[in-house]
């Protein structure tokens, strides 16, 4: 094994914070890139070195790759780490890697592409024996005359696709044309690749994943499940470890499959097979990501294994030392999305400048987050804030301990999800373990009234009253020594009533003082 002096982060946020932890405890150095908008982000501040990309656009930025590799080459780097989304899966990146003679931190290119292309990867596992959802390939033509035979709803998905784009369900076949060509549009503008294909849709289903890793030896293990069923719009917003859908039957089986789906590609790093699980605990292959996931916390929080060090280790060349069956999980992980959007406005991201920013602590909790303090939510890059993960010695314990951390999570001056996970957590569903993939779809209006009518009960004097201290306080601390202008002097001393205007909810309210 070659230890790595140096890497190279080639992302931004919180996986680009998380990694840059991963590699300070194992002595390794870090360099990142950033955009002119993450200038002063936390990840730029944390590493060992950083160069800049000039510009936001993310064609000339993160997706770069001639300027990723010049960085690198420029900085010595031993290695790159493409942590999610940009260019993780992309295999010409890992190819520019290998040519530039600069270890890609991740699977080979071949991996990359064959699971990669959902059409491939479902035709590859299918080879194998396990079970995948009927399907249709083909250009428009065929899909349009194959589909009429299958029973509806069906999906529509991009060969290419990922993260939750280039998906659609289709309820009647009048309308599959032109779900058809949109889903196309969408596929071509994400991923560079318009191919679709069509999959049975399975009514109320799980969504289960196994977390694998594999070094060059040929050795593959499985840390075993995470249930990512609470989803909106095929994105996920809260998973868990483990799921307790699961008897020991089926997960003993679900983790064979994604061992041996790996072990069939000669996979040698950290990734995870997904898969679709029905009502009566059938399981199909769904799609395996070649590359560590948003919600890898909830697997390290129950198995103790660090999934981005062994990554490093893995990648640099080390045998891996982890064993089946020394692996085990205890106790119960759950991990909330905190997004910058609006659920009260169709979730629309909510971009903007914080006013507050402060997260909870305490043992059982972890915040994997790209900022530490109140900051800019910019407009062209996804809006997930942080990762808000508790682990508690078993489901009911690590539900509560999550509804009091999101309501020690405090984030002013933009619109979040924060009330709306709390109140997700709050149901009868939930805590009965009566999910699936489409609940939030379908009830998100009703725990939006919810969280509306709660609102109502809440005097609204308080953070009136909040506002018009912080906004003195504010003044005060920033002209302490010319006290003209604070906001006693802004309105003038001789007034005997005076009003300062502050927005609660969307609504503009006057506040008066008085004097009586």
């Amino acid at each position: 094994m070659k230890k790595f002096n140096k890497i190279l982060i080639a992302n931004r946020g919180e996986i680009a914070v998380r990694i840059i932890r991963a590699a300070r405890d194992l002595e390794i150095k870090t360099v990142t890139v950033y955009s002119e908008a993450d200038r002063d982000a936390l990840h730029v501040e944390q590493t060992d070195e950083s160069y800049a990309l000039e510009g936001n656009d993310l064609a000339e930025t993160y997706l770069n790759i001639d300027k990723i590799i010049s960085i690198a080459k420029t900085s010595a780097c031993d290695a790159v780490h493409p942590g999610y989304g940009f260019l993780a899966e992309n295999p010409a990146f890992v190819k520019a890697c290998d040519k530039a003679g600069i270890i890609f931190i991740g699977p080979s290119a071949k991996a990359i592409h064959l699971m990669g292309n959902k059409i491939e990867s479902r035709a590859f596992v299918q080879k194998t024996g396990i079970a995948i959802t009927e399907g249709i390939t083909g250009d428009a033509k065929t899909l349009l005359e194959k589909a009429s035979k299958m029973n509806y709803p069906i999906l529509v998905k991009a060969a290419a696709g990922g993260g939750g784009k280039g998906m659609r369900i289709v309820e009647d076949h009048n309308d599959l044309l032109e779900i058809l060509e949109s889903t196309s549009r969408e596929a071509a503008s994400y991923f560079g690749d318009g191919t679709v294909y069509i999959e049975k849709y399975i009514q109320q289903p799980r969504h289960i994943e196994v977390q694998v890793l594999g070094d060059n030896y040929g050795n593959i293990v499985h840390l075993f499940e995470r249930e990512c069923s609470l989803q909106r719009r095929f994105q996920k917003i809260i998973e868990e470890s483990p799921s307790i859908t699961l008897n020991a039957k089926v997960r003993k089986a679900l983790g064979n499959a994604a061992v041996r789906i790996a072990k069939e590609i000669g996979y040698n790093s950290a990734g995870t097979v997904e898969f679709l699980l029905d009502q009566d605990l059938n399981f199909y292959f769904l799609e395996m990501n070649t590359r560590i996931q948003v919600e890898h916390p909830v697997t390290e929080m129950v198995t103790g294994i660090d999934i981005v060090k062994e990554q490093l280790l893995l990648s640099a060349g080390k045998k891996m030392d982890l064993h089946q069956e020394e692996i085990s999980q205890k106790g119960h992980a759950i991990e909330c999305r905190i997004y910058a959007e609006d659920p009260e406005n169709g979730f629309l991201p909510s971009p903007g400048c914080m006013s507050l920013y402060s997260e909870p602590q305490g043992e059982g909790i972890r915040v994997d987050s790209g900022i530490n303090r109140a900051a800019r939510i910019e407009s062209f890059y996804d809006p997930m804030i942080a990762k808000l993960i508790v682990w508690g010695e078993d489901r009911e314990k690590a539900r509560v301990k999550m509804i009091k951390a999101l309501d020690d999570y405090v984030i002013h001056g933009i619109k979040t999800n924060i009330l709306y996970l709390k109140y997700l957590l709050k149901q009868k569903v939930y805590k009965n373990n009566k999910i699936s993939t489409s609940y939030c779809d379908k009830h998100s209006n009703e725990i939006i009234d919810l969280i509306k009518k709660e609102k109502k009960k809440q005097s609204r004097l308080l953070p009136l009253v909040a506002s018009f201290l912080f906004d003195d306080l504010r003044t005060r601390l920033d002209h302490f020594d010319h006290e003209a202008v604070s906001v006693w002097g802004k309105i003038g001393y001789w007034r005997d009533v005076f009003s300062l205007n502050t927005e609660v909810d969307r609504e503009e309210i006057s506040i008066s003082v008085k004097q009586e």
